[in-house]
């Protein structure tokens, strides 16, 4: 079986099994605790929160359950604490749903959210948010990577916009970690992770933060110092610093994503989704009259795994909201699917792929 859907999630590597393993076994005591066995564990979290904000060049790690819970934290957390100041948010049109949902959330609450639209690169124009920024614009925020097209929002240039405001910067990195670098010079005020994208741990997240100071929200005991309550799995944490210190970009991904898209050219019933300059890792193709999910079903059938889209909402008979952003043919709009290469594609994977979808194709087209 060849896997190419590690934008949904990734394998985990050995290393990373290891750590976990060996901090379960070890490593087991309640890091709130005031014994040795605590001690011992509270010393192991609080190495690897070092070691991730070093990796991140962050001052705050808080540790999560996923992206879904640090978006969550880092919108509304953020929002709340600062209401004072003004209660205008921007972001785009194609965000995750964990991102959407959060401002669907705070617009019930009273919050005013401006909605970028993405050009036709799949990232916001910068001037657009220059005209949309207001004195009461106190969260700006955009994903580094879409995750399913692999568009490129300009990050560094968005944080300089910022600088000298009071506005605040959120970026969910959770498809850019490790693939794609932020700028030391101008990072996020809040930066979102997922491990289970990178080879590490499913249920394991970050929130990382500089000068901001979001509420909680979920309550209980206090831990990571109020921010997030709930006993920190220890086990989880010293795993994600093991994923982030092994995790190196792959330079081989742009190689492969070049060969398929040249590749998909040869049909004059497939679009490239992905525009040129999008991440190397995800390539979104789609065909011209055929429902993605018959592919993904043909290409496994060849023993090849791709999924229609965002595996959040794959299942979703609707189409993506991301599709409809960028304003494909209506022809093409149900027949997107994306491919995602990780730390265990091949070169074999590839050529085997390209086998693969030239089978399916043909037999789809009746040839």
């Amino acid at each position: 079986m060849i896997y190419l859907d590690n934008s949904a999630t990734t394998k985990p590597k050995k290393e990373v099994l290891e750590t976990f393993m060996k901090a379960s076994e070890h490593y087991y005591g309640n890091p709130a605790s005031l014994h040795k066995i605590g001690n011992d564990a509270e010393n192991l979290l609080e190495s690897a929160r070092k070691q991730i904000a070093q990796i991140l060049h962050m001052d705050h790690i808080v540790f999560t359950s996923g992206g879904t819970e640090s978006n969550n934290m880092a919108i509304v957390g953020t929002a709340e604490a600062y209401a004072h100041r003004g209660r205008h948010i921007i972001s785009s049109n194609s965000e995750h749903a964990s991102v959407l949902k959060s401002l669907d959330e705070l617009e019930r609450r009273g919050f005013e959210i401006t909605r970028l639209p993405i050009n036709n690169s799949g990232h916001i124009e910068l001037e657009d948010l220059k005209n949309k920024l207001r004195d009461d614009t106190i969260l700006v925020t955009l994903m580094h990577v879409n995750n399913e097209t692999g568009a490129v929002n300009p990050i560094a240039e968005v944080k300089k916009i910022l600088n000298g405001t009071r506005t605040f910067l959120h970026t969910d990195a959770v498809q850019s970690i490790g693939k794609l670098p932020l700028d030391p010079a101008y990072m996020p005020d809040l930066l979102t992770l997922s491990a289970h994208k990178l080879h590490g741990l499913k249920g394991s997240g970050i929130l990382a933060f500089n000068s901001v100071q979001p509420e909680a929200i979920i309550v209980g005991g206090g831990q990571e110092s109020g921010y997030r309550s709930g006993t920190v799995p220890v086990p989880l944490a010293a795993a994600m610093a093991k994923t982030l210190r092994i995790t190196q970009p792959n330079p081989e991904f742009t190689e492969w994503n070049k060969t398929l898209r040249e590749f998909f050219s040869s049909f004059d019933d497939i679009m490239v989704i992905s525009p040129e300059n999008a991440a190397s890792h995800i390539l979104s193709v789609a065909m011209k009259g055929v429902k993605g999910e018959i592919l993904v079903s043909g290409l496994q059938e060849e023993s090849i795994i791709v999924s229609t889209s965002s595996a959040c909402s794959s299942k979703n008979k609707k189409t993506s909201h991301v599709i409809e952003a960028l304003n494909i043919s209506p022809a093409y709009r149900d027949g997107v699917i994306r491919i995602s290469f990780g730390a265990f594609t091949n070169q074999q994977d590839i050529t085997d792929f390209q086998q693969a979808f030239k089978k399916v194709h043909g037999i789809i087209k009746g040839v």
